[in-house]
């Protein structure tokens, strides 16, 4: 399990983040689960449009180039929905839908890696 940290402001979003990199894992997501745990995630990759078709609640998802850079935002995004095909787009990170809060805004950095230190950087 990973972390994400959110740049600039060095903010932990997800302290368990699992990965859905094959296109099964990918295909499955969070499809079929009763709930996504506060402070967990589950990153795709690549992926740069989702859905949340035979999902049972709403998520956050974060849309992110390779390198980490936000390209878009969608918070609250309700089941039986489609989202939008992001350009660019490699990573998603989908969290517990109404955990950004509007702290996530396109521009911003997320870094993942197993471990930070006090100041934010990798390990």
């Amino acid at each position: 399990m990973m972390k994400c940290m959110h740049r600039p402001g060095g903010e932990i979003l997800a302290k368990e983040v699992e990965t859905a990199d094959t296109f099964f894992t990918r295909l499955w997501g969070l499809m079929m689960r009763p709930s996504l745990a506060e402070e967990c995630g589950l990153l795709l990759s690549p992926c740069p449009q989702i859905h949340t078709c035979f999902m049972r609640f709403s998520i956050d998802a974060v849309f992110c180039d390779r390198t980490g850079r936000v390209l878009y935002v969608k918070e609250n995004m309700k089941p039986w929905r489609f989202g939008k095909y992001v350009r660019g787009g490699y990573y998603t990170l989908e969290l517990p839908g109404g955990s950004l809060k509007g702290r996530v805004r396109p521009g911003d950095e997320l870094v993942f890696a197993d471990h930070f230190n006090i100041q934010g950087e990798k390990k």
